[in-house]
């Protein structure tokens, strides 16, 4: 049984470990993963891709989109892509089982060169460095989660390349996050920047926020703060790879807590890569990972059909 009190912090790892042509080092990586996603669900992780230079820009060039007029955000709204691109306003997601929607507004971004019948990302005229920095960011973070799915695929006892062609022009999203100033005064009852919620996703990838309040509910019920280190990326298991592994690779629950009172007034940046496969995936639990001891928790499904059915909880797509 493992002592769940050693995850005060989450794991750190160095991708370049697995990329390494030391087959030791590449067991060694594989296998820590794979702990650190079986015990708490998150890890850190070293030599990701993104660069120091690029990170600036890009969360300048968010800050500089979201001090924009709300006449001019709410022109890249569009409802009709169930908030799968462009921006989405305050107010207009909540978490499942939440009755308060969370305190935050937000701007998706899609697969940059779309296949088939995927919408095209719906970009800001008035900014181009933010469309040009959040594409740029796309693409480094969709190949660093094609080389973890790699990693995971090894240490679930699968082909290294199984996930490969399941998430090729998948449904992934970047999404730049604002959590805006508050007042104690007149904020709802009982609403918070984000609400305790597991992602719907494979994986997702997060850059370190531009403040604290980022908390990981461990296993024995108790809240941690995590904080990224700035040459790190946080990397945690989503809903799909959860259904896929039949809760042998957990989705952690977390959530984003309000700042204190002295720090209301003051706004909090966040960049994540929700890492999607393409909706024919399937969803059914791996036959390996299923057995007497562990049952098979959840129903058949495929992604584009979990998908639907979390953005119905969300709010975000209209039944």
């Amino acid at each position: 049984m493992t002592d769940l009190s050693e995850y005060n912090e989450i794991p750190s790892l160095d991708l370049a470990d697995f990329l390494s042509d030391d087959s030791q080092r590449r067991a060694d990586f594989v296998q820590k993963l794979g702990d650190a996603f079986t015990n708490i669900g998150f890890v850190a992780i070293r030599n990701h891709g993104l660069t120091d230079q690029l990170t600036t820009r890009l969360y300048n060039s968010a800050q500089a989109f979201f001090s924009a007029p709300d006449e001019v955000k709410k022109k890249y709204e569009r409802p009709d892509l169930n908030g799968q691109r462009g921006y989405i306003g305050k107010g207009k997601e909540t978490a499942k089982g939440f009755k308060v929607a969370d305190l935050k507004e937000f701007y998706h971004i899609g697969q940059p060169d779309p296949e088939g019948d995927m919408p095209a990302n719906v970009l800001p005229d008035e900014y181009p460095e933010f469309s040009e920095n959040t594409l740029a960011t796309y693409r480094i973070l969709e190949n660093t989660g094609k080389t973890l799915l790699r990693a995971i695929a090894l240490y679930l006892g699968l082909p290294e390349l199984y996930f490969e062609d399941k998430v090729r022009n998948g449904d992934s999203i970047l999404r730049a996050l604002h959590y805006f100033p508050l007042d104690p005064n007149t904020t709802p009852e009982g609403a918070v920047r984000a609400a305790a919620h597991g992602d719907i996703n494979l994986i997702t990838l997060l850059m370190g926020a531009s403040a604290d309040g980022l908390q990981v509910l461990r296993r024995d019920g108790k809240w941690i703060s995590i904080t990224a280190l700035p040459d790190q990326i946080i990397v945690n298991v989503g809903d799909m790879l959860d259904r896929l592994t039949n809760h042998r690779l957990k989705s952690t629950i977390h959530q984003v807590v309000n700042p204190p009172r002295e720090k209301m007034g003051t706004s909090r940046y966040s960049i994540p890569f929700f890492m999607h496969p393409r909706a024919d995936m399937n969803l059914a639990s791996l036959p390996d990972c299923v057995n007497g001891e562990n049952p098979k928790l959840y129903s058949d499904m495929t992604a584009g059909e979990f998908l639907n059915e979390r953005l119905l909880e969300l709010g975000l797509k209209k039944k």
